[in-house]
């Protein structure tokens, strides 16, 4: 074990709970399912933690593996589908998942960004929820993600070499067909040291990438990336799991060989088991590891060692003989072959002696599909919930996860604390110990995944709409969801959480439409609405608010394909404080005490309140001294407001459009939208970093001119 870190060094940022209206909770000690003998015996604050992870230089820091799964539903977890198995009901049975799961940390109430690919796997390596993602909301596949700090990035500038093998389908260029040369979003051009996959999302429906023709491409051929080339004319019958797998392995040998002192960060992001229900040539290869199960040759025209016999034709022996329908026998196949690929990967890992220094987390984009034959109510893949992929109901987005770090996270554990997405990011910093980006919308999961500490509530958002969908408009009609569920229209989608609440609303016509109130921990299936009981009215008004001050209005158009995640309630001025929620006497803001906050890191925190004076909508703007290493962040409420920090030049002025820092949009038809706000006060959240004081803060309301806020104009809340 190496030293702690100190005091002066990076740490991951927890999101500070500042006042009652910028966090609804201050966090819950950790707990969940573990054995007595298991449970630590002591608790610590959640920076004393972050000071104590050892990771104080980057030869101690854990390797990090993010293998995410494609519309792998929360029932295809071993402890749902074992029980199934138990009462005589048709399961899968996944040796690989189950080990997984026994050595790990299964986060039951972990959520994705979105029940769609795209949308989820934009928040996922921006860090933001889908309220703030600046480019891809809905289904907007293939446009590419805004030029900010992602999950590479962040484990760059910690010293990790850094690589996505996968699907993207988030970099840009043209919908089905990009290349590295037109997307702007290219993985190497968003953090990744080396890229191997599946560029565009069409690609990744199919498994099998040279024999199984792409009828949209222009080539009629899926595309598969080796760093700028496209190699898929060797590709004969590399089966995806197969291909991915066998790349990452090498990938992880190689890197380790060349220099075992760096850590590495590898997104292992497979297409499996989505769409096609298309399944191997053959068994998993014997022996796992280094020496054993999939390996990659490389060789022209046979890149791994199953790329032989007969492609798409291979059903596991325990399921060959299940009177089931062919379509579930396939599915559970393919779910077979990922839980192989993720014991070979493991003992790749024993093999190297990293094991123990190595974090895996597993999870999934979204809920199950129905795609291809696919039923998901045959093995009930969305578990004892309502809602598949594009719901939001709690099948729709609440995903399998498990973590596991041998030594570090207990094993065979499990926790109910809800998380989402967007908080990977922060979790990243914090092992790879560096300061989370100011923009990131997530909290540490660190304190869950060690079992120590208080853990920050996380900020559980989503927005979806499925309105631009070729087909499945509607949640299906399984005679085991709510019938008020089955067949309706899905439309726009909202959910958010207000403490233990969740809030959530579909096909909405108006931002007056009510939200549906459940309580998740006891009522998982979302059975008992509670929004016409005593609490359930408390909490209407507040979500009401809390969804217009926590996200920015769409304001990105394309060239080609138009703009998307236009909302019912676009319009709707950010509510100011209510009387209620005010934090007591404010101050004028002191010339000094703007100096008066800075940490020992460089960085500072502020909450200031601005007075707007009357209803309207505003454009804000920004700009730090010229001083190297100037960066500074704005949040209004808890919507972004101003950015300054991710490849900002100090001194330069940028603004409160959504517009900047995107790429491949339509510059007269893009950022143009100001902020609605309501007559009040509302708060600033300012961070900074590189220097004191306060950034000039300037703002415009439509039809006037642009205006300095200055310092005295701001107010701050009263010892």
């Amino acid at each position: 074990m190496g030293r702690q870190l100190h005091s002066g060094e990076k740490i991951g940022r927890p999101l500070d709970c500042r006042s009652k209206l910028l966090c609804q909770g201050r966090g819950r000690k950790v707990g969940f399912r573990l054995s007595a003998a298991m449970r630590g015996k002591h608790l610590f604050s959640l920076l004393a933690l972050l000071l104590a992870v050892p990771f104080a230089t980057a030869a101690q820091r854990p390797n990090v593996i993010l293998i995410l799964m494609d519309d792998m539903g929360w029932g295809d977890l071993p402890s749902y589908q074992d029980q199934r198995m138990k009462e005589g009901l048709p399961a899968m049975d996944n040796p690989g998942l189950r080990t997984l799961a026994r050595e790990g940390m299964t986060l039951t109430r972990h959520y994705s960004s979105a029940p769609l690919c795209a949308p989820a796997r934009s928040s996922l390596f921006t860090g933001v929820h889908q309220g703030h993602a600046k480019v891809i909301r809905d289904r907007s596949f293939d446009l590419p993600i805004e030029d900010a700090p992602t999950l590479g990035t962040v484990m760059q500038s910690a010293g990790y070499r850094t690589a996505l093998i996968g699907k993207w389908g988030i970099g840009g260029g043209r919908e089905h067909a990009g290349t590295p040369q037109d997307s702007t979003a290219y993985p190497t051009k968003r953090g990744f040291d080396y890229y191997f996959g599946y560029l565009d999302h069409i690609s990744g429906h199919h498994h099998y990438p040279k024999e199984d023709p792409n009828p949209i491409a222009p080539t009629k051929r899926s595309g598969i990336w080796d760093g700028d080339k496209c190699i898929t004319a060797d590709c004969d019958k590399a089966y995806s799991v197969d291909l991915l797998t066998a790349r990452a392995k090498k990938w992880i040998v190689d890197t380790n060989r060349q220099n075992p002192r760096q850590p590495f960060f590898l997104a292992l992001t497979h297409i499996a088991p989505h769409s096609q229900l298309q399944i191997p040539t053959g068994p998993y290869p014997e022996g796992r590891g280094v020496k054993g199960g999939v390996q990659w040759l490389g060789e022209p025209h046979k890149l791994v060692n199953t790329a032989e016999g007969k492609i798409n034709s291979y059903i596991y022996p325990r399921y060959a003989d299940k009177k089931w329908p062919m379509a579930q026998k396939r599915y559970a196949t393919m779910i077979a072959r990922l839980s192989d690929s993720f014991e070979d990967l493991i003992q790749t890992l024993k093999d190297l002696n990293i094991d123990k220094n190595t974090v895996i987390i597993m999870t999934s984009d979204n809920g199950p599909h129905d795609e291809g034959g696919q039923n998901p109510q045959f093995f009930r893949n969305y578990g004892p919930f309502d809602g598949i992929k594009q719901d939001a109901w709690e099948g729709g987005f609440r995903v399998p996860t498990i973590v596991r770090w041998p030594g570090h996270v207990p094993a065979g554990s499990a926790s109910d604390h809800p998380s989402q997405f967007h908080d990977w990011m922060a979790t990243l910093a914090a092992i790879g110990g560096v300061r989370v980006p100011f923009r990131s919308d997530g909290v540490s999961l660190l304190p869950t995944l060690l079992n120590k500490g208080t853990q920050p509530d996380s900020r559980l958002y989503m927005e979806y709409s499925a309105k631009m969908s070729r087909s499945k408009t509607t949640t299906p009609g399984y005679q085991d969801f709510l019938p008020s569920r089955r067949n309706a229209v899905r439309g726009d989608q909202q959910m958010v959480y207000v403490g233990k609440y969740k809030g959530v609303r579909t096909n909405i016509q108006s931002h007056a439409d009510p939200f549906e109130i459940y309580d998740t921990a006891k009522d998982p299936a979302e059975r008992h609405d509670l929004k016409d009981t005593p609490e359930g009215k408390k909490m209407q008004p507040i979500m009401h608010d809390k969804v217009l001050r926590m996200r920015r209005i769409y304001d990105y158009t394309h060239p080609e394909r138009g703009t998307f995640a236009q909302r019912p309630y676009d319009a709707e001025p950010v509510p100011a404080l209510r009387k209620e929620e005010m934090p007591g006497k404010l101050l004028p803001l002191a010339a000094d005490s703007a100096r008066s906050a800075s940490r020992k890191d460089g960085s500072m925190k502020r909450v200031l309140y601005l007075n707007v004076p009357e209803t309207g909508k505003y454009v804000f703007f920004m700009k730090t001294p010229a001083k190297k290493g100037a960066r500074a962040f704005v949040r209004l409420h808890d919507a972004h407001l101003l950015d300054a920090e991710y490849g900002y030049k100090p001194g330069t002025e940028v603004s409160s459009s959504m517009g900047e820092n995107t790429t491949e949009g339509a510059t007269a038809q893009t950022g143009l939208k100001p902020i609605p706000l309501e007559k009040g006060w509302h708060p600033l959240l300012v961070e900074t970093e590189g220097f004191s004081g306060l950034p000039s803060i300037f703002w415009q309301k439509e039809g006037g001119r642009k205006q300095a806020i200055p310092a005295q104009d701001f107010r701050v809340a009263a010892p």
